[in-house]
């Protein structure tokens, strides 16, 4: 039961992540607020995993293959797409309806996980996540779908989720493929994940847009804040994710959506609606139906 902790640890962090990601994006493009995200997460991340083998030295270096090459590569691409989606998201509507459009993840880690990755869930299983949909749908506020949200929106919406869960489903079967003992495995995936994405954002902007670069480094301390809690949240995710399957990991992870509400409140001061706190009864209900399962 050790990754319940660790997905809720992530989610926090991530909520927290998204809201700084929010603030730079009205300054800065989509690019490099995702940027952001990886700038300064690969030397923690780096931290993290040798502080593990200081803890304990006697745990073996992984053996690598061309499978685990190809799940890392796809892993730092889509979650690359994913984030800039979102961030897109942030600017087209407001913050706690486009996080709730990208947590359609944990729909689409349960479909692709049971048709292409063998990760079979349970009828219990199957019940929180759908539960935990709806929930979102509630607490986002995308129950006047026709009316508030725009085919661009739900595009970028679905499309965010769609590219987080393969990110999360790659990053799963890379951590398992390693074969390493808990959390090892998930730190050496973090660790390289992470380091491919700073190398192809930097690289990418260096090339294309330098002065996003130069926008960053004037904003060093929401830079910096970004990257922390990614890695952060990172760490969380990976380790829950190498310990249990992404779509119940993702399902009890939408109580992100709760400490982004609670964020939008009382960082954006926005108001909430009644429909939340059914939208939060729910998530409870899916929480517990995942954990049993």
């Amino acid at each position: 039961m050790l990754w319940i902790p660790f997905t809720l640890f992530a989610a926090l962090m991530q909520a927290w992540r998204n809201a700084f990601q929010k603030q730079l994006s009205q300054d800065l493009g989509a690019t490099s607020v995702t940027l952001a995200r990886f700038i300064l997460a690969g030397p923690l991340a780096a931290l993290y995993l040798w502080g593990l083998y200081r803890w304990q030295p006697a745990e073996k270096l992984p053996d690598f293959s061309a499978l685990f090459a190809l799940y890392i590569v796809a892993a730092a691409v889509s979650q690359i797409v994913a984030t800039a989606l979102m961030v897109r998201l942030f600017q087209v509507r407001n913050y706690a309806v486009g996080v709730g459009l990208a947590k359609s993840e944990a729909i689409w880690a349960a479909i692709l996980g049971t048709l292409f990755f063998g990760s079979l869930l349970s009828p219990l299983g199957w019940l929180g996540v759908v539960i935990g949909g709806i929930a979102v749908v509630m607490l986002s506020g995308l129950r006047n779908i026709h009316g508030a949200i725009s085919p661009k929106t739900l595009i970028l919406g679905v499309a965010s989720g769609l590219t987080f869960a393969l990110t999360s489903l790659w990053v799963r079967e890379a951590s398992l493929l390693l074969e390493l003992s808990f959390p090892f495995s998930a730190a050496w995936v973090l660790v390289l994940v992470i380091s491919l994405q700073t190398l192809l954002l930097v690289g990418w902007l260096g090339l294309r847009d330098p002065p996003s670069l130069i926008g960053l480094a004037k904003l060093p301390k929401l830079t910096a804040l970004i990257s922390i809690s990614s890695c952060l949240g990172s760490i969380g995710w990976f380790s829950a994710m190498s310990l249990e399957s992404v779509a119940l990991v993702k399902t009890l992870g939408q109580v992100e959506v709760l400490f982004t509400l609670l964020i939008s409140a009382y960082y954006f001061k926005a108001k909430l609606a009644q429909q939340h706190y059914f939208g939060l009864a729910l998530i409870v209900i899916a929480a517990i139906c995942v954990m049993w399962a």
